[in-house]
């Protein structure tokens, strides 16, 4: 081989060895250009992934603090008190308002009071009844009294004229008085009957039972009572 041709080929080679290096150079060169741009990037990503952790971690350390629960707790537990609190006073206003005004008198009863009959002296066929209160407390009697003589079906009609401006109220020891015409003093009744039994019903259902005078009374269609008075004169008036 001659000189010649030995400088040729180690020219060649090193020609190739340079383009070689050159290109690895330019790859290299590629490779660490490259290179920190994702890594800068991985490393911002990384670098946020924690604070972003952290964010989150901080809201589950609220939910597992249990604010929540507590808050809702503490809205039941107003509830409940507001509604006790709601509960007891509709309770002590419904109380007030149900109770009854002292100052007005109750209705008498048949335990309450006793009541007598007796003939009058005039006039004449006229029976006077008697209620006084042998109660404790103060109450009204009925409006006028719903006679029943022996087995009679219907109560007598009552004289309007006699009707007072109010109902006629009697303290403890106080009475009340009401007349009753039995019969047609000159004869024109009809239907009559004899009978020595009398009961005057209460409003609230109570019945009292009367002692009719001796002998029993005759009573015919002529029957009428008068309102309760606070007189045994303005009583046998009518």
């Amino acid at each position: 081989m001659s000189a010649r041709t030995t400088r040729t080929r180690l020219f060649a080679a090193t020609t190739v060895a340079l383009a070689a290096l050159s290109l690895t150079a330019c790859q290299g060169g590629t490779s660490d250009s490259g290179a920190p741009a994702p890594a800068a990037h991985s490393s911002s990503v990384d670098n946020n992934q924690p604070s972003a952790k952290g964010g989150s971690g901080e809201v589950g350390e609220d939910s597992g603090s249990g604010k929540g629960p507590e808050s809702a707790g503490s809205t039941t537990g107003d509830q409940a008190s507001n509604s006790g609190n709601t509960g007891g006073s509709g309770s002590g206003s419904g109380a007030g308002e149900g109770e009854s005004d002292p100052g007005v008198p109750g209705e008498c009863s048949a335990s309450d009071v006793s009541i007598t009959a007796a003939n009058a002296p005039r006039p004449i066929n006229h029976l006077l009844l008697t209620a006084t209160n042998t109660g404790s407390k103060t109450c009204a009697l009925p409006p006028y009294p719903a006679a029943r003589f022996g087995e009679a079906q219907s109560v007598p009609p009552v004289a309007e004229s006699s009707k007072p401006q109010a109902l006629t109220t009697l303290a403890p020891g106080e009475s009340g008085y009401a007349g009753v015409r039995l019969s047609s003093g000159d004869g024109g009744g009809e239907n009559g009957y004899e009978t020595d039994s009398l009961t005057i019903p209460f409003e609230d259902g109570s019945i009292a039972t009367v002692k009719l005078p001796s002998g029993g009374v005759y009573v015919d269609t002529a029957l009428t009572v008068t309102y309760w008075q606070t007189s045994a004169a303005n009583a046998l008036e009518y």
